[in-house]
């Protein structure tokens, strides 16, 4: 009997250390697989999503164990709502159309958090020909203005006419691949829209940028802070380890886009064969002076931002936008993930 019992009791014990090592082999795959994100930006694939995709194909996002897919959008308000509804993890939007989702959305559970922001201040300007003789702000009361009816500036507008007391404009709405034409054709007096998209669409069109009068909202007293990388609630809570790795990714490729914008410009076109590529680089350029690497930026620091400056936003946005209930910034927001100030050191000095 004992010796039976030996042998069941070595031959347990053998079984034993061949299954651990195999359950640990398999608990180690697991665990080292990478996560999977689905990326959603605002638009469509143009200069400034260099900033996604060069980290994409340089193996940044690979690297810290992630595998993340980048799509094209149709607009900041879409990005949101499909963060919201769970078919994308991440996103790329305006801070303005996150507050809007969550002030007229009181009652969606899946509402995205802004975790890092990438425009420090909005693109949006109004943008008129000087042969209209509209060389300021003060030109632009009684004036016929012209933009799709989503275009953030448009709907920011009120808060640029405040700021700067315009008043009795006339709008009208077109979709957004003639905005530039109309203005050219004198259809309207002036338009709103991102600076390095349409500044770049009238030079399209045969307008020099010298003969283009440029009121920036950020230089004329609207300090809203512009596009921002959202996550949805259940990433952060499940997953926030991959947040951070994904922002600590994103950060080391936007150091490099910021120091070659030429360069990095090539993962764009890898991406989206038919782009310009010289065109996309100046694109490219100007939101990285404008909105990226501007004076706010270097004065806040790059992915952060200001907690008084982004409770006057939510103040002006509830305004602005009618919306349902007041935006609460302290809800929509979260720097709990950012990477340390050292990473984050990334704006070239001016």
């Amino acid at each position: 009997m004992n010796v039976r019992r030996s042998l069941v009791l070595a031959l347990g014990c053998s079984v034993a250390a061949l299954t651990v090592p195999l359950l640990t082999q398999t608990a180690l795959a697991q665990s080292s697989a990478p996560t999977p994100i689905k990326f959603q930006l605002d638009w469509r694939f143009e200069g400034p999503s260099a900033f996604f995709l060069l980290p994409t194909a340089k193996g940044y996002f690979k690297d810290a164990n992630l595998d993340v897919t980048i799509d094209a959008g149709n607009g900041s308000g879409v990005a949101v709502q499909r963060v919201a509804t769970g078919n994308y993890d991440m996103g790329f939007a305006d801070l303005a159309a996150l507050m809007e989702f969550w002030a007229n959305n009181p009652d969606v559970p899946n509402k995205p958090v802004a975790v890092m922001v990438v425009y420090n201040n909005t693109p949006a300007s109004v943008m008129a020909l000087k042969k209209s003789g509209i060389q300021s702000t003060a030109d632009l009361s009684g004036k016929k203005l012209g933009a799709p009816v989503f275009d953030a500036g448009r709907r920011a507008f009120p808060i640029f006419a405040k700021a700067n007391n315009v008043n009795s404009v006339q709008w009208t709405t077109m979709d957004p691949p003639l905005r530039e034409t109309m203005l050219v054709r004198g259809d309207v007096d002036a338009i709103t829209g991102f600076t390095f998209t349409s500044l770049l669409n009238l030079e399209a069109r045969g307008v020099k940028a010298e003969d283009v009068t440029i009121l920036p909202y950020a230089s004329h007293g609207v300090k809203l802070y512009g596009n921002v990388i959202i996550a949805s609630p259940k990433l952060l809570k499940e997953n926030p380890a991959a947040v951070k790795a994904f922002l600590k990714a994103f950060t080391k490729g936007a150091k490099e886009v910021i120091a070659n914008p030429s360069a990095a410009v090539a993962f764009v076109k890898e991406r989206d064969g038919i782009v310009n590529t010289d065109l996309e680089t100046r694109r490219l350029k100007l939101a990285i002076d404008t909105v990226v690497n501007s004076p706010d930026a270097r004065a806040e620091g790059f992915g952060q931002l200001n907690p008084g400056r982004l409770s006057l936003m939510a103040s002006q946005v509830s305004d602005a936008f009618a919306t349902k209930s007041r935006v609460n910034p302290d809800v929509l927001w979260s720097a709990a993930y950012l990477p340390t100030a050292k990473e984050l050191d990334v704006l070239p000095k001016k």
